[in-house]
């Protein structure tokens, strides 16, 4: 059980070194917990998965109310970038921060291969 926190410290290491344009990810429990993390220095782990859950939790009830199905993804574009954030299986998401010159097809095909591999080891 000891080896799937490294395992997947090395799927989000491997993510930010085949796209300059991803700055952090990190891979979060349903519940708000922080499981994995690549995040820049003085960023709070704990505090991106609880924000993480709310936007997840919120999200999910939009799109139930909205008749859209299940919850797949987040977009949220800022001025300097964009927060993605990804279903990773039933008990897991992944939230990644990308600057402004992103391609976006790119990450998020990425990231669905990232989302498949977490949803293997949860």
């Amino acid at each position: 059980m000891e080896e799937n926190p490294e395992t997947l410290d090395d799927i989000l290491i491997k993510l930010l070194a085949a796209i300059p344009e991803v700055t952090s990810a990190a891979i979060v429990s349903v519940e708000g917990l922080p499981i994995a993390s690549a995040l820049p220095h003085g960023v709070d782990e704990t505090r991106i998965a609880a924000m993480t859950a709310a936007l997840l939790s919120l999200a999910e009830r939009a799109a139930l109310e909205m008749s859209k199905g299940t919850f797949e993804q987040i977009y949220v574009k800022g001025s300097d970038g964009y927060l993605l954030v990804f279903n990773a299986g039933l008990n897991a998401v992944l939230t990644v921060s990308t600057t402004k010159d992103v391609k976006l097809g790119l990450i998020i095909l990425d990231a669905r291969r990232v989302c498949d591999k977490i949803a293997k080891l949860i």
